[in-house]
């Protein structure tokens, strides 16, 4: 019997089980193995010896300690990037402790190191106002001002990330009987987003400019030679078109926007429609509902309005319970019942 080592459990790790039973997408497999492979160099480094050298004795709840410790004192790593390589570090253990279990206790020492606590960060959206100036300024002319209009309004009416955005392919939009559009999202979960009529329609023009019939598996938002746009490729559309909106007084500070501004906006904006927060977290693909209310907590027009909702009636002809808002949505309340 092959006697397992460090090599022999880190392609297994990646290729069964992250890739294959958990289906983690491929950025996302990166990050876990950036996190391994800073790991490996400074128990290499620590032992003095060629990373092929070492062993799985040589992982200790120590080593995991001081390499965490070195990556804030030494390479100057953030308090989130510090939790990002240990929740690798972690799922990697709990792998090893249930492939090995003579390695357990090993493994329990290093899942029970403790997260350190970080204040969450500030969740930035562009008001209505923005938003519309955004699409006023955009251009009307060029070779890919079709696509680039197309784009925006895409991200801003679906909330995408912008990961679903790249992987979008022609198979994934349907125009009939409603249109809308099936995102592939984190944890190899699917989802249905409604689309906007202008939205639909842009799409329609913007695929209907290939040359014969497109293929299902065709990207949807191409760059300059046919291929997929890149996550970097449509964070630089984005920012390319929001450059105005980084100018600001002192009571706004500069921020640049990216494609998940968006979908913080697309978010804040449906909730202040009325659109209750179970809709937003199925439309947005939350795992957690406690990342949905977060939105809740941002805006002070939301607070003025439940404060509204809550007021006792006045005349005698308004009675509790008051009908939320999106009851009166036709298209809303059509796209819930296809779900």
């Amino acid at each position: 019997m092959t006697t397992p080592t460090v090599g022999l459990m880190l392609h297994a790790f990646f290729e069964d089980y992250l890739k294959l039973q958990k289906g983690l997408r491929p950025h996302t497999v990166s990050s876990y193995g950036d996190a391994m492979r800073l790991f490996l160099l400074f128990v290499s480094n620590d032992l003095s010896c060629k990373i092929t050298r070492i062993s799985l004795d040589d992982l200790s709840h120590d080593r995991v300690c001081r390499f965490l410790n070195a990556l804030e004192q030494a390479q100057g790593c953030g308090i989130r990037s510090r939790n990002q390589r240990l929740a690798a570090l972690r799922t990697f253990f709990e792998y090893l402790g249930g492939k090995q279990p003579e390695r357990l206790a090993q493994a329990q020492q290093i899942v029970a190191i403790p997260t350190k606590r970080v204040p969450l960060p500030e969740t930035f959206f562009l008001e209505r106002d923005e938003i519309e100036g955004i699409f006023a300024r955009l251009p009307s002319r060029g070779r890919f001002a079709l696509r680039d209009r197309t784009l925006l309004l895409f991200l801003y009416n679906t909330g995408a990330r912008v990961q679903e955005v790249a992987d979008l392919r022609m198979a994934n939009i349907e125009f009939t009987p409603q249109s809308r559009v099936h995102l592939h999202g984190k944890g190899d979960k699917w989802r249905v987003c409604p689309l906007w009529t202008e939205t639909a329609s842009l799409l329609k023009r913007l695929l209907g400019e290939s040359s014969g019939i497109p293929a299902p598996d065709r990207p949807v938002f191409t760059a300059y030679r046919g291929h997929s746009l890149t996550r970097f490729g449509i964070y630089k559309i984005v920012r390319r078109h929001t450059q105005h909106l980084t100018q600001r007084g002192s009571n706004h500070p500069s921020r640049r926007v990216s494609p998940h501004v968006l979908r913080h906006s697309t978010a804040v904006h449906l909730l202040e429609a009325g659109v209750e927060v179970n809709v937003i977290r199925a439309w947005l693909g939350h795992v957690s509902l406690e990342t949905t209310h977060r939105y809740a907590e941002i805006t002070i027009r939301t607070k003025q309005a439940a404060l509204e909702l809550c007021a006792p009636p006045i005349t005698k002809s308004e009675r509790y319970p008051r009908q939320p808002v999106w009851r009166d949505d036709a298209s809303l309340l059509k796209w819930l019942q296809s779900l």
